[in-house]
Protein backbone atom coordinates (compact mmCIF):
# COMPACT_ATOMS: atom_id res chain seq x y z
CA UNK A 1 0.00 0.00 0.00
CA UNK A 2 1.16 2.90 -0.92
CA UNK A 3 1.37 5.93 1.69
CA UNK A 4 -0.27 9.44 0.80
CA UNK A 5 -0.13 11.79 3.11
CA UNK A 6 -3.18 14.07 3.22
CA UNK A 7 -0.71 17.31 4.20
CA UNK A 8 0.71 19.42 1.68
CA UNK A 9 4.34 19.43 2.40
CA UNK A 10 4.43 16.96 5.19
CA UNK A 11 6.06 14.04 4.05
CA UNK A 12 7.10 12.49 7.31
CA UNK A 13 6.05 12.24 11.15
CA UNK A 14 9.43 14.48 11.98
CA UNK A 15 7.28 17.36 9.39
CA UNK A 16 3.94 16.71 11.27
CA UNK A 17 5.81 17.36 13.97
CA UNK A 18 7.62 20.46 13.48
CA UNK A 19 3.91 21.32 12.46
CA UNK A 20 2.38 20.65 15.56
CA UNK A 21 5.41 22.32 17.60
CA UNK A 22 4.53 26.08 15.36
CA UNK A 23 1.32 25.33 16.36
CA UNK A 24 2.17 25.40 19.77
CA UNK A 25 1.45 21.61 20.61
CA UNK A 26 5.21 20.10 21.78
CA UNK A 27 4.37 16.23 20.60
CA UNK A 28 7.11 13.51 21.04
CA UNK A 29 8.09 11.35 18.25
CA UNK A 30 5.81 8.54 18.81
CA UNK A 31 2.98 11.02 19.05
CA UNK A 32 3.46 12.67 15.72
CA UNK A 33 4.21 9.36 14.03
CA UNK A 34 0.79 8.04 15.59
CA UNK A 35 -1.12 10.87 13.99
CA UNK A 36 0.88 11.01 10.71
CA UNK A 37 0.28 7.30 10.01
CA UNK A 38 -3.82 7.79 11.02
CA UNK A 39 -3.53 10.97 8.36
CA UNK A 40 -1.74 8.73 6.20
CA UNK A 41 -3.88 5.24 6.56
CA UNK A 42 -7.02 7.14 6.51
CA UNK A 43 -7.76 6.04 10.03
CA UNK A 44 -9.30 7.58 12.71
CA UNK A 45 -6.96 8.38 15.39
CA UNK A 46 -7.37 6.67 19.36
CA UNK A 47 -5.65 8.89 22.21
CA UNK A 48 -6.01 7.48 25.65
CA UNK A 49 -4.15 8.73 28.85
CA UNK A 50 -5.36 10.32 32.14
CA UNK A 51 -7.61 13.31 32.27
CA UNK A 52 -5.37 16.55 31.68
CA UNK A 53 -2.32 15.23 29.59
CA UNK A 54 -3.91 17.33 26.34
CA UNK A 55 -5.50 14.65 24.49
CA UNK A 56 -8.00 16.97 23.21
CA UNK A 57 -5.28 20.28 22.78
CA UNK A 58 -3.49 17.60 20.29
CA UNK A 59 -6.69 17.28 18.38
CA UNK A 60 -7.13 21.07 18.38
CA UNK A 61 -3.50 21.26 17.25
CA UNK A 62 -3.96 18.90 14.53
CA UNK A 63 -6.51 20.65 12.94
CA UNK A 64 -4.90 24.01 12.93
CA UNK A 65 -1.67 22.36 11.33
CA UNK A 66 -4.75 20.77 8.78
CA UNK A 67 -6.40 24.35 8.70
CA UNK A 68 -9.64 22.66 9.46
CA UNK A 69 -12.28 23.47 11.88
CA UNK A 70 -12.48 20.75 14.21
CA UNK A 71 -15.88 19.02 15.01
CA UNK A 72 -16.58 18.30 18.54
CA UNK A 73 -19.10 15.38 19.66
CA UNK A 74 -18.53 15.41 23.26
CA UNK A 75 -19.88 11.99 24.42
CA UNK A 76 -21.38 11.37 28.13
CA UNK A 77 -23.59 8.70 29.39
CA UNK A 78 -26.76 8.02 27.77
CA UNK A 79 -25.85 10.04 24.98
CA UNK A 80 -27.82 8.54 21.37
CA UNK A 81 -27.43 8.75 18.19
CA UNK A 82 -29.90 11.59 17.94
CA UNK A 83 -27.38 14.11 19.88
CA UNK A 84 -24.61 12.72 17.33
CA UNK A 85 -26.22 12.41 13.85
CA UNK A 86 -29.21 14.85 13.12
CA UNK A 87 -32.57 16.38 14.63
CA UNK A 88 -35.71 17.65 13.21
CA UNK A 89 -36.32 20.96 14.22
CA UNK A 90 -39.89 20.23 15.97
CA UNK A 91 -41.02 24.07 16.98
CA UNK A 92 -40.05 25.28 13.57
CA UNK A 93 -42.30 22.62 11.90
CA UNK A 94 -45.15 23.49 14.03
CA UNK A 95 -44.94 26.73 13.41
CA UNK A 96 -44.24 26.39 9.25
CA UNK A 97 -47.37 24.40 9.81
CA UNK A 98 -49.46 27.10 11.36
CA UNK A 99 -48.82 29.86 8.86
CA UNK A 100 -48.50 27.72 5.99
CA UNK A 101 -52.74 27.16 6.68
CA UNK A 102 -53.91 25.13 3.88
CA UNK A 103 -50.85 25.22 1.92
CA UNK A 104 -48.50 21.95 1.46
CA UNK A 105 -45.27 22.15 3.69
CA UNK A 106 -42.48 19.76 3.42
CA UNK A 107 -41.40 19.47 6.92
CA UNK A 108 -38.22 17.29 5.76
CA UNK A 109 -37.12 19.93 4.29
CA UNK A 110 -33.12 21.36 4.91
CA UNK A 111 -34.69 24.50 6.56
CA UNK A 112 -36.11 21.55 9.31
CA UNK A 113 -33.00 19.80 9.83
CA UNK A 114 -30.48 20.25 13.06
CA UNK A 115 -27.03 19.26 11.66
CA UNK A 116 -25.06 17.47 14.83
CA UNK A 117 -21.23 16.54 14.53
CA UNK A 118 -21.02 13.37 12.63
CA UNK A 119 -23.52 15.09 9.84
CA UNK A 120 -21.46 17.96 9.69
CA UNK A 121 -18.28 15.79 9.38
CA UNK A 122 -19.78 13.85 6.37
CA UNK A 123 -20.87 17.12 4.67
CA UNK A 124 -17.42 18.49 4.70
CA UNK A 125 -15.32 15.96 4.80
CA UNK A 126 -12.31 18.07 3.48
CA UNK A 127 -13.01 21.19 5.75
CA UNK A 128 -13.43 19.81 9.18
CA UNK A 129 -11.55 17.40 11.82
CA UNK A 130 -14.22 15.48 13.45
CA UNK A 131 -13.19 15.12 17.44
CA UNK A 132 -15.07 12.26 19.53
CA UNK A 133 -14.27 13.54 22.74
CA UNK A 134 -14.16 10.92 25.86
CA UNK A 135 -15.85 7.90 24.14
CA UNK A 136 -15.60 6.07 27.15
CA UNK A 137 -17.95 7.76 29.15
CA UNK A 138 -20.18 6.74 26.38
CA UNK A 139 -22.47 3.25 26.95
CA UNK A 140 -21.96 0.20 24.69
CA UNK A 141 -24.51 0.67 22.14
CA UNK A 142 -23.31 4.01 21.41
CA UNK A 143 -20.05 3.18 20.76
CA UNK A 144 -21.04 -0.04 18.40
CA UNK A 145 -23.42 2.88 16.96
CA UNK A 146 -20.11 4.49 16.79
CA UNK A 147 -17.77 1.86 15.06
CA UNK A 148 -20.34 1.44 11.83
CA UNK A 149 -20.36 4.90 11.42
CA UNK A 150 -16.64 4.46 11.33
CA UNK A 151 -17.01 1.57 8.95
CA UNK A 152 -18.35 3.24 5.87
CA UNK A 153 -18.66 6.97 6.72
CA UNK A 154 -22.72 6.85 5.96
CA UNK A 155 -25.47 8.15 7.55
CA UNK A 156 -29.23 7.08 6.95
CA UNK A 157 -32.37 10.07 6.96
CA UNK A 158 -35.28 7.71 6.80
CA UNK A 159 -37.35 10.99 5.37
CA UNK A 160 -34.58 12.14 2.76
CA UNK A 161 -32.07 9.38 2.23
CA UNK A 162 -28.61 8.33 2.92
CA UNK A 163 -25.77 10.88 2.98
CA UNK A 164 -22.32 9.47 1.92
CA UNK A 165 -18.72 11.01 2.57
CA UNK A 166 -17.32 11.93 -0.57
CA UNK A 167 -13.79 10.94 1.44
CA UNK A 168 -12.86 9.52 4.47
CA UNK A 169 -12.74 12.35 7.28
CA UNK A 170 -10.44 13.34 9.24
CA UNK A 171 -11.01 11.54 12.89
CA UNK A 172 -9.78 11.56 16.22
CA UNK A 173 -11.11 9.77 19.30
CA UNK A 174 -10.31 10.46 23.16
CA UNK A 175 -10.35 8.40 26.07
CA UNK A 176 -9.88 8.64 29.67
CA UNK A 177 -9.63 5.09 30.28
CA UNK A 178 -13.01 5.07 32.45
CA UNK A 179 -14.06 1.62 30.92
CA UNK A 180 -12.20 -0.56 28.45
CA UNK A 181 -13.39 -0.14 24.77
CA UNK A 182 -14.84 -2.40 22.43
CA UNK A 183 -11.51 -4.22 20.59
CA UNK A 184 -13.71 -3.81 17.35
CA UNK A 185 -13.17 -0.72 17.64
CA UNK A 186 -9.42 0.05 18.68
CA UNK A 187 -8.54 -2.37 15.56
CA UNK A 188 -10.37 0.48 13.32
CA UNK A 189 -8.09 3.28 14.97
CA UNK A 190 -4.18 4.20 14.66
CA UNK A 191 -3.84 4.19 18.55
CA UNK A 192 -1.37 6.44 20.99
CA UNK A 193 -1.14 6.29 24.88
CA UNK A 194 -0.59 9.99 25.99
CA UNK A 195 1.35 9.81 29.36
CA UNK A 196 2.56 13.25 31.32
CA UNK A 197 5.14 14.40 29.57
CA UNK A 198 8.46 14.21 31.56
CA UNK A 199 9.88 17.42 33.13
CA UNK A 200 11.76 18.83 31.06
CA UNK A 201 9.06 18.85 28.02
CA UNK A 202 6.30 19.79 30.95
CA UNK A 203 8.62 22.97 31.58
CA UNK A 204 9.09 23.25 27.77
CA UNK A 205 5.20 24.02 27.49
CA UNK A 206 4.54 26.17 30.29
CA UNK A 207 7.17 28.49 28.73
CA UNK A 208 5.46 27.67 25.07
CA UNK A 209 2.03 28.39 26.41
CA UNK A 210 2.91 31.14 29.02
CA UNK A 211 5.55 33.75 27.83
CA UNK A 212 5.47 35.74 31.09
CA UNK A 213 6.78 32.44 33.00
CA UNK A 214 10.22 32.61 34.17
CA UNK A 215 12.73 29.06 33.20
CA UNK A 216 13.53 28.78 36.96
CA UNK A 217 9.31 29.63 37.86
CA UNK A 218 8.20 26.54 35.11
CA UNK A 219 10.81 24.33 36.45
CA UNK A 220 9.54 24.87 40.22
CA UNK A 221 6.40 24.32 39.61
CA UNK A 222 6.80 21.49 37.40
CA UNK A 223 8.43 19.38 40.24
CA UNK A 224 5.50 20.39 42.79
CA UNK A 225 3.01 18.93 40.49
CA UNK A 226 4.74 15.82 40.06
CA UNK A 227 4.81 15.47 43.63
CA UNK A 228 0.92 16.53 43.74
CA UNK A 229 0.42 13.61 40.74
CA UNK A 230 2.33 11.06 43.24
CA UNK A 231 -0.51 11.98 45.87
CA UNK A 232 -3.75 9.86 45.82
CA UNK A 233 -5.98 12.78 44.45
CA UNK A 234 -9.19 12.81 43.20
CA UNK A 235 -8.32 15.29 40.56
CA UNK A 236 -4.53 15.42 40.18
CA UNK A 237 -3.43 18.67 38.24
CA UNK A 238 -3.31 17.98 33.97
CA UNK A 239 -0.45 19.42 32.32
CA UNK A 240 -3.33 22.76 31.48
CA UNK A 241 -3.34 23.49 35.80
CA UNK A 242 0.98 23.15 35.06
CA UNK A 243 0.78 26.39 33.09
CA UNK A 244 -2.07 28.06 34.70
CA UNK A 245 -0.30 27.64 38.27
CA UNK A 246 2.59 28.92 36.54
CA UNK A 247 1.25 31.98 35.32
CA UNK A 248 -0.98 32.40 38.42
CA UNK A 249 1.76 32.80 40.29
CA UNK A 250 3.89 34.75 38.60
CA UNK A 251 1.18 37.28 37.95
CA UNK A 252 1.03 37.57 42.11
CA UNK A 253 4.51 37.79 42.01
CA UNK A 254 4.38 40.93 40.20
CA UNK A 255 2.34 42.54 41.95
CA UNK A 256 4.22 41.69 45.58
CA UNK A 257 3.44 38.83 46.38
CA UNK A 258 6.71 36.54 47.27
CA UNK A 259 8.15 33.26 46.77
CA UNK A 260 6.81 30.83 47.78
CA UNK A 261 3.85 32.65 49.27
CA UNK A 262 2.45 33.20 45.49
CA UNK A 263 2.22 29.75 44.94
CA UNK A 264 0.49 29.23 48.02
CA UNK A 265 -2.04 32.03 47.21
CA UNK A 266 -2.81 30.65 43.82
CA UNK A 267 -2.72 26.82 44.53
CA UNK A 268 -6.44 26.82 43.59
CA UNK A 269 -5.60 26.79 39.77
CA UNK A 270 -3.98 23.31 40.60
CA UNK A 271 -5.80 21.85 42.76
CA UNK A 272 -9.73 21.88 42.35
CA UNK A 273 -11.31 19.57 44.79
CA UNK A 274 -12.49 19.92 48.32
CA UNK A 275 -11.15 16.50 49.43
CA UNK A 276 -8.21 16.83 47.62
CA UNK A 277 -7.55 20.67 49.19
CA UNK A 278 -8.10 19.18 52.74
CA UNK A 279 -5.90 16.15 52.32
CA UNK A 280 -3.39 18.20 51.17
CA UNK A 281 -3.41 21.22 53.93
CA UNK A 282 -1.07 20.27 56.35
CA UNK A 283 1.50 18.58 54.35
CA UNK A 284 1.34 21.40 51.62
CA UNK A 285 4.16 23.26 52.92
CA UNK A 286 6.16 20.27 51.81
CA UNK A 287 5.35 20.37 48.07
CA UNK A 288 4.80 23.77 47.12
CA UNK A 289 7.86 25.26 45.43
CA UNK A 290 10.56 27.09 46.61
CA UNK A 291 12.29 30.35 45.48
CA UNK A 292 11.53 31.25 41.68
CA UNK A 293 12.97 33.58 39.75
Amino acid sequence: MVVRPVIAGMKDPPALQRALVDAQYLADDALATAAYLALALGKPLLLEGAPGVGKTEAAKALGGVLGRQVIRLQCFEGIDAGAALYEWNYPRQMLAIRQAGEDYVNLYAEDFLLERPLLQALRNPKDTLLLIDEIDRADHEFEAFLLEFLSDFTISIPETGTVRATQAPVVVLTSNRTRDLHEALRRRCVYHWIDYPDPALEARIVMTRAGTVARATAESVVASVGLLRAEPLAKPPGVAETVEWAEAATLLNAQGARWPEAFRRSIGVAIKDHDDMAYLSDRLSTILPGEAA
